[in-house]
Parts: C-alpha cells; sequence; structure tokens
C-alpha cells in the first residue's frame, strides 16, 4: 500500500521545482530542497524495487524512465536539428542520457532539466552494488558522497567530472532514501535524530550564508551547503514520516491531483521547463516588470495549464512505461467487482435457487471459503509499489 505521505512529498516537490523555475526565488530552494527530497523517495523506492526484484529492478527502472524521455527527444531533437544542432554520435545520448546530451542555444535552457535524468540513471546503475555495501557498512557509505563533495568544493579534486560531483552532491540524499526504507531512520531515537538534524542544519546554514553565489542564497549555486541543508530536512521530513496520512484523500482534490501528479510527475518534470522559456518574454511584451507579482503569478498558472495539456496528449506513456493500463487523466475511482455486482440491477432468483445454494454450500468441502486472488494480482501489486 502507497503511503499517501510520502505521495504528498513528491507532490509538493514537483510544484516546487515548477514554480521556482517561473519566479526565481532562491528562498523556495531553503523553504523546501525538493531535488534532494526527489532523490531521497526514489532512493528508497529502488531499495525497495532490489528488494523484491532482485538486479532486474535495475532494467525495470531503466524500462519505466526511458520512454518518456524518448518521446520528448523525438519532438526537441529535430526541432534542434533544424535550427542549429550539428548531427554527431553525440545526439544518440539522447536515447540513454548517462551524459549531457547536446543541444542548441535554446535547447539548452528549455531541456535543462535533463540532468536529473542523467543523475538518476547513474544512481539506478550504482544501486545494487551500493545497497550491499550500504547494508554492510551504512555510516561509512553514508558519509562517503559527502566527503567527495567536500574535497571537490574545497580544491582537492577541483576538476571532478560533473557525474561525480552530482554524486556526491545528491547520492548521498539517495543513500537516506535506503536509510528510510531499511527502518533505520525510523528506529534512531529522537536524542539522536534531532541533533543531528540541527547540526547538519546549521553546518548547511553556515556554509550557505557564508557562500553566497551569484543568485545570492540560492541552494543550487553552494553546493555543500544544500548537500547539508536537505541532509537536515530529509531526516525530519522522511526520517519522521507517519505510516499513512489518510487525510490527503479525505480533500478529494487534493487527493487528485497528488495522485495525478505522482502517476505523471517525469512527464512535467521533463516538459515544464519549455514552457517557462516559451512565456518568459511575455513579460516584455505586456510591459510587466520582471519581478511583477501578478505577471509571475499569470506565468505560474499558465506554465501549469501548458502542462496539463502535454501531460494530457502524452503522458500516458508513464502508464505503457509501468505497465498499467493508459489513462488519460489518473486517479479515476474504479469500483470494485463486489461493489459493482451490488450496484446492478437485482433479478428475481429462480425458483428453488435458494435450496440448491444450500445444498451446494453443504456439499463443500471444509476450508475451501478462501477465494483465489485473481491472476496477476502480484504484478498489480508491484506496480503500485513502485510508481512514481
Amino acid at each position: 500500500m502507497r503511503n499517501r505521505y510520502l505521495d504528498l512529498l513528491r507532490f509538493l516537490a514537483i510544484v516546487r521545482v515548477v514554480v521556482y523555475h517561473v519566479v526565481g526565488s532562491a528562498a523556495l530552494t531553503l523553504i523546501f530542497p525538493a531535488m534532494s527530497v526527489m532523490f531521497a523517495l526514489a532512493g528508497s523506492l529502488m531499495a525497495a524495487s532490489l528488494d523484491r526484484t532482485g538486479a532486474p529492478a535495475v532494467l525495470r527502472r531503466l524500462r519505466r524512465l526511458l520512454p518518456s524521455v524518448w518521446v520528448l527527444a523525438a519532438i526537441f531533437v529535430p526541432a534542434m536539428l533544424l535550427t542549429g544542432l550539428p548531427l554527431t554520435p553525440k545526439v544518440l545520448l539522447w536515447l540513454f542520457p548517462v551524459s549531457d546530451p547536446p543541444a542548441n542555444h535554446w535547447g539548452a535552457l528549455a531541456l535543462s532539466p535533463i540532468w536529473y535524468l542523467r543523475d538518476y540513471l547513474w544512481f539506478v546503475l550504482a544501486s545494487p552494488l551500493v545497497l550491499w555495501l550500504f547494508r554492510r557498512a551504512p555510516l561509512p557509505t553514508l558519509l562517503a558522497p559527502y566527503a567527495l563533495l567536500l574535497l571537490i568544493e574545497v580544491g582537492v579534486y577541483p576538476d571532478a567530472p560533473t557525474v561525480l560531483r552530482e554524486f556526491g552532491l545528491y547520492f548521498g540524499a539517495w543513500l537516506l532514501g535506503f536509510a528510510h526504507h531499511d527502518g533505520m531512520l525510523r528506529r534512531l531515537r529522537n536524542r539522536v535524530l534531532v541533533p543531528t538534524a540541527l547540526a547538519l542544519g546549521a553546518a548547511g546554514l553556515g556554509w550557505i550564508f557564508t557562500h553566497a553565489g551569484t543568485r545570492g542564497y540560492d541552494l543550487n549555486d553552494i553546493h555543500v551547503g544544500n548537500a547539508l541543508w536537505s541532509a537536515a530536512f530529509i531526516l525530519v521530513a522522511i526520517g519522521r514520516a507517519p505510516a499513512e496520512a489518510a487525510w490527503v484523500d479525505r480533500i478529494p482534490v487534493l487527493s487528485r491531483a497528488v495522485t495525478v501528479l505522482n502517476r505523471r510527475a517525469l512527464t512535467v518534470y521533463l516538459w515544464h521547463m519549455s514552457f517557462v522559456v516559451v512565456l518568459t518574454p511575455l513579460v516584455g511584451l505586456v510591459g510587466w516588470a520582471p519581478r511583477d507579482p501578478i505577471g509571475l503569478a499569470i506565468r505560474v498558472v499558465l506554465v501549469f495549464a501548458l502542462v496539463g495539456v502535454v501531460t494530457l496528449l502524452v503522458g500516458w506513456v508513464e502508464d505503457v512505461a509501468a505497465r498499467r493500463t493508459p489513462e488519460l487523466l489518473p486517479g479515476r475511482t474504479r469500483r470494485v467487482l463486489a461493489e459493482r455486482a451490488a450496484a446492478a440491477p437485482a433479478s428475481p432468483a429462480p425458483a428453488g435457487a435458494e435450496t440448491e445454494l444450500v445444498g451446494a454450500r453443504a456439499d463443500r468441502p471444509a476450508g475451501s471459503g478462501k477465494v483465489p486472488a485473481p491472476r496477476g494480482a502480484a504484478e498489480r501489486a508491484d506496480t503500485e509499489a513502485t510508481a512514481g
């Protein structure tokens, strides 16, 4: 059964990412370090998948991830080739972006979120080995990415490849997801977790406020501060996650929104930046000031509206990749067979049917009352457990 609290966290993270890319407020990165939270949730799901199916979980994750990337590439790569992108073998990276795939002048910004897919792919590929190491030496394994990042940022390894730097920045969050899945965070007593979170948070804020970037205190420019502050946030927000959040489903609009955005998280993430880029020139055309609150609010609404349209058009690819029944808009209430039968108009029973039923019950062997699960139930349960 899915934990609706974790679904809510992913929902908030996606919304925060989209709003941040429209308004560009550094405060949003401090209030909610969305990317680290998304990596932590993904790490937890990856550990669950590895426990369930072993190494084949890697191929299953790739199968669920790549089709949405291919749909994006099928539209944008030809457009970039027609507007100046050289046709080289590197274009094939759009099929499997383990490195930054090439883009032209406008595509580089519109498709900039592809870095998340690059990191995600590497983290998935590394997970079988790292989960094995993590369960044998949890603390050293968890500290390794943070130590790597510190060595890079203080200049000991200044020319580190981008992928290696990203391991230092975000793989610690992924490993905290492992710790969440294994119950380590839940088992930590408050007298350990709270001081640890406070110390990490204080260290992170100290680094942030003494290492301001070109955009001020934006976490995206301050890697060590980002990693430490995010770790503190994850320890509290995920380490003390409730077992369920039934109240989410008691608010129909919120419940549906959380379900839709969880089922379409990849589509929303991949496409939203292109609409941000398209709508940005409106600021000058209609005479808004760059930071005009009304203009920013209108742009946020328009971006979500356009993302909603593209989600209706291609979001079903996520269902196909996850081997779910494709839906234009996920989250419709589906009545179970028993409810459908109860709602069906009843016809009078034929004469003698009641006597036959009693006789059938008498003839049935004791202990045969268990109804076998329908075929495919295990597969559906596995799909739901790893959705998002």
